[in-house]
């Protein structure tokens, strides 16, 4: 399982992802669910990848090969626009279903993938997508400014009541850091190490892209200080004694 998440904010996209494709008693299984797209000055875009593993790599793989034909075929390197952008990759995805679908399910196995896409090419503000296994997608709004894949119940409520759209850079990347962290405590199926990226608004580059491990003291700072701060904000509401006593009113 993995837990991926993107934010689309005025001030750019921040996108971060673990690498556990497999957890059991006896085997854990790391690969990296980022794959970035980079032309600086003209585009920057990341993928966020869940789902089967087999699949999802073999959609890289399509996507890389027509980045290879130099020009000669739609890539992520030479289309227009992030929607075209999305649109390429549902294509791909469908390419991948209509090849493997059937011997998957022959074995019983669930065509499951699931994608993230965010960055911005020169001409237009920075986007962000969720791209589901059939190929299809949404785009994220004002509104809806941020999307998970994977494993995001457990990380969800920290960005509903924390992110805005108007949030900083270094805000969100705060709040998803705490997002995965409150995922990571409570599945064991998602892990470290993480892939962090930011794009800022029109700087058509990767502004930043680190490997988040164990030894990261950021990180380790957030798990410890927002574990503290939960317990001591529960401590501080009071007891429910109306309740107990049967006070309460109907």
């Amino acid at each position: 399982m993995t837990y991926c998440i993107g934010m689309l904010l005025d001030e750019g996209v921040v996108l971060l992802s673990d690498s556990r494709t497999n957890a059991g008693v006896d085997q854990i299984s790391t690969f990296r669910k980022m794959t970035i797209f980079e032309k600086p000055g003209e585009r920057a875009i990341v993928l966020l990848s869940s789902g089967n593993l087999a699949i999802t790599q073999s959609l890289i793989s399509m996507l890389q090969e027509s980045i290879r034909a130099n020009g000669e075929r739609p890539s992520l390197m030479n289309v227009p626009n992030l929607f075209e952008a999305a649109r390429h990759v549902g294509d791909a995805l469908r390419e991948v279903f209509l090849r493997d679908a059937d011997a998957l399910k022959a074995f019983s196995i669930e065509f499951s993938a699931g994608f993230i896409l965010g960055g911005q090419i020169a001409g237009e503000p920075p986007r962000l997508f969720n791209i589901y296994a059939a190929g299809n997608f949404i785009e994220a709004t004002a509104e809806t400014p941020y999307f998970q894949i994977g494993e995001s119940k457990y990380g969800k409520p920290i960005i509903d009541r924390v992110l805005k759209r108007s949030s900083s850079i270094s805000h969100a990347v705060k709040c998803a850091l705490i997002s995965m962290d409150s995922t990571l405590r409570s599945n064991l199926s998602v892990g470290l190490p993480l892939d962090l990226a930011t794009i800022r608004s029109d700087g058509l580059r990767i502004d930043s892209h680190q490997t988040i491990d164990n030894n990261d003291t950021y990180f380790q700072m957030i798990h410890t200080r927002w574990g503290e701060s939960l317990l001591h904000a529960f401590e501080a509401l009071p007891d429910p004694e109306t309740l107990l006593s049967g006070g309460g009113s109907e």
